[in-house]
């Protein structure tokens, strides 16, 4: 899944230095074929929608309607044994119906917290921008410090823990533009794109429907999920590319096309997806085909432009332009 490599049917490793490493990757390839029944020729999409999963960030998926953005979603969760939940995102969506809310008790005169559909470990949010600003506020506490507050009380949510959410960029009317501080704490922004011609032509056959959601099986235990993240935070990232990560996001300041740089959160989340990638690449070290691989997922979604450029650049073009010019570290 390398910038080079991720169309190819056959992925190169390189030999691990651990046992976990095959392991890792056998797994990530297992979900990724789980989730290609689904959605068919999108298998780049799908990577770097499991490499969000596994590394603990939140997914947005902008597309046009009928792609498969929610299908792409649902296939992922349902390939992880674990707890997920779906909602439908409207105009009249309250907060109190994604985090919960206190319920009074007459057997017991007495108040209880009753959990809304944010307590899962993946949680789908269809049409984010259609709820108010008000309602998507209520997920930015959830996603960062993976906990809800309801009436002066925390409830902390279950690990693992992803947000994926859905949104049309064409249609605009009865949306709200979700702000930068909630588009900042998705880990990764991908566009699914419309199929190939034969992927196009097995649909019209229906063999591209021939196995539908309800047949996807989970592959991984919620166990086994979580024992995939602990291994991809542990893959190692040498300090020269510690320097070119920084280096990435610094230079996205200095762009005369851009009015808001890159936070050090975005830093942090540019080495976690890289990491990730890494491992299901059967390494147990970053390199920077990695770094290259994730870099436009994870940081172009996060900057704002000069309006007098917004013509000339796209948030794609300055991060592409800037994975081009800075240097790579070269091993001495």
């Amino acid at each position: 899944m390398s910038a080079t490599t991720s169309d190819s049917p056959e992925r190169s490793r390189v030999e691990p230095r651990t046992g976990e490493a095959p392991r890792f990757a056998q797994f990530f390839d297992a979900i990724v074929a789980n989730v290609s029944h689904v959605l068919r020729g999108k298998t780049l999409q799908i990577e770097l929608a499991v490499v969000a999963l596994l590394a603990e960030g939140h997914l947005l998926i902008e597309d046009v309607p009928g792609v498969g953005k929610t299908s792409l979603a649902k296939a992922l969760a349902a390939s992880v044994h674990c707890e997920w939940s779906r909602v439908q995102f409207t105009p009249d969506l309250l907060p109190a119906d994604v985090v919960g809310v206190n319920v009074y008790q007459r057997s017991d005169e007495a108040f209880h917290f009753q959990p809304g559909p944010i307590f899962a470990n993946i949680v789908l949010a269809d049409e984010i921008n259609r709820a108010s600003p008000k309602t998507q506020s209520a997920l930015l506490e959830a996603m960062e410090e993976r906990q809800v507050t309801v009436d002066g009380t925390r409830y902390p949510l279950e690990r693992p823990f992803m947000v994926l959410a859905t949104q049309n960029p064409i249609e605009q009317e009865g949306t709200y533009r979700l702000p930068e501080s909630q588009l900042d704490r998705f880990s990764l922004k991908i566009s699914i794109g419309y199929p190939s011609r034969k992927a196009h032509l097995e649909i019209l056959d229906g063999r591209g429907a021939a196995v539908t959601l309800t047949d996807i099986s989970p592959v991984i235990t919620q166990a086994e999920l979580l024992t995939m993240i602990e291994a991809a935070s542990r893959v190692h990232i040498a300090e020269a590319l510690k320097h070119y990560l920084v280096e990435l996001t610094e230079g996205t300041r200095r762009h005369g096309a851009v009015e808001l740089g890159l936070s050090p959160r975005a830093t942090l989340q540019l080495a976690a997806a890289s990491r990730a990638h890494a491992a299901a690449r059967g390494q147990n070290y970053v390199s920077p085909d990695d770094v290259k691989a994730v870099a436009v997922s994870v940081l172009s979604h996060r900057l704002i432009l000069r309006a007098e450029q917004g013509d000339r650049f796209s948030q794609e073009d300055v991060i592409g332009e800037l994975v081009d010019s800075v240097p790579i570290p070269v091993r001495r």
